[in-house]
C-alpha cells in the first residue's frame, strides 16, 4: 500500500512546483510590467502633477487665495525643471510627454500666472491677454536651431518672478503687474537662454534645486520667494556666465 501511494505523493509534488513556478513567472512578468509602466510614465506623471498645480493655482485666483495661487505656481516651476530631466534619465521621452509638458506649461505659467494679475480694468486685461500670448509665443517657437539654447526667455522662470514678487511683496497689484510686464518683454525677446539642466549638471545645480525644494514645501512664504527670485534673477542676468548645461558663449543672433 505504501508503495502504490508513492507514486500520487510524487505527481503531487510535481503539480505543486509546477504550480509555484508558473505563479512565480507570472508574479515575475507583473514586477517587470509594473517597473517598465513606472519607468515610461514618471516623467509624464510629473507634467500632470504640474498641470494639477496650475489648475489648483486658477483655482485659488478665482476665489481670491492668491497666496496659495503663487505658493503653488512655484510648486509648477519645481515640477518643470524636473520632468524632462526624468524622461532623460530614465529613457523615457515621447511625443506624449512633450504634449503634456508643453499643455502643463501653458496652463501653469500662461493661464494662472496671468490670473494673479488680478486683471480687472481694460489695462490689467491687456497686459493678462499679452502675458498669456507671450508664454503661447514661447512654447510655440522655443527652439532656436542650436543645441542647448532657447531663444527667449523660459516661461517658467517668469513665472517664478511674478510668483516670487507676489509673495515678497505681500501683494502688491502695481509691483506685480511690472513684473509681469518686464517677464513679458524678455519672453518676446530673440536673445539666447541656456538650457540649463539643472538636475543633469554641476552638483552645486542639484544644490540649488534642493534648496528649492526645501525653500517652497517647508519654509516660510518669505524665504522661499527670496531664494526663487534670485535663483530666476540670476538665471535672467547671467544666463551662460552661470546656469549653462556646459562650458560655452552666448551664440551670435544673426
Amino acid at each position: 500500500l505504501l508503495g502504490l501511494n508513492q507514486p500520487k505523493l510524487g505527481n503531487g509534488c510535481v503539480l505543486q512546483s509546477t504550480k509555484k513556478l508558473f505563479l512565480s513567472e507570472r508574479t515575475g512578468q507583473g514586477r517587470s510590467l509594473a517597473l517598465e509602466f513606472i519607468r515610461r510614465n514618471a516623467a509624464n506623471g510629473l507634467s500632470v502633477a504640474n498641470l494639477v498645480a496650475g489648475l489648483s493655482s486658477i483655482l485659488c485666483s478665482l476665489n481670491r487665495q492668491h497666496h496659495h495661487s503663487s505658493w503653488l505656481l512655484l510648486v509648477g516651476f519645481l515640477l518643470d525643471l524636473a520632468d524632462g530631466a526624468v524622461a532623460r534619465r530614465l529613457n523615457a521621452c515621447s511625443a506624449l510627454g512633450e504634449s503634456l509638458d508643453d499643455f502643463a506649461d501653458f496652463t501653469t505659467f500662461g493661464l494662472a500666472t496671468a490670473l494673479l494679475l488680478q486683471p480687472q480694468g481694460v489695462l490689467s486685461g491687456v497686459l493678462a491677454l499679452a502675458y498669456v500670448l507671450a508664454v503661447f509665443a514661447r512654447l510655440c517657437f522655443f527652439s532656436s536651431g542650436i543645441p542647448f539654447t532657447y531663444r527667449g526667455l523660459p516661461c517658467p522662470y517668469g513665472s517664478s518672478m511674478v510668483a516670487g514678487t507676489f509673495l515678497l511683496s505681500g501683494g502688491n497689484v502695481a509691483l506685480l503687474r511690472v513684473t509681469a510686464g518686464i517677464m513679458t518683454v524678455f519672453m518676446l525677446n530673440q536673445s539666447f537662454y541656456p538650457h540649463d539642466k539643472v538636475l543633469e549638471s554641476q552638483l552645486w545645480k542639484k544644490l540649488v534645486y534642493a534648496g528649492g525644494v526645501a525653500a517652497v514645501l517647508f519654509l516660510p512664504a518669505t524665504v522661499a520667494s527670496i531664494y526663487c527670485l534670485a535663483w530666476s534673477t540670476s538665471y535672467i542676468m547671467f544666463p551662460f556666465a552661470i546656469w549653462s548645461c556646459k562650458a560655452q558663449s552666448p551664440p551670435n543672433a544673426h
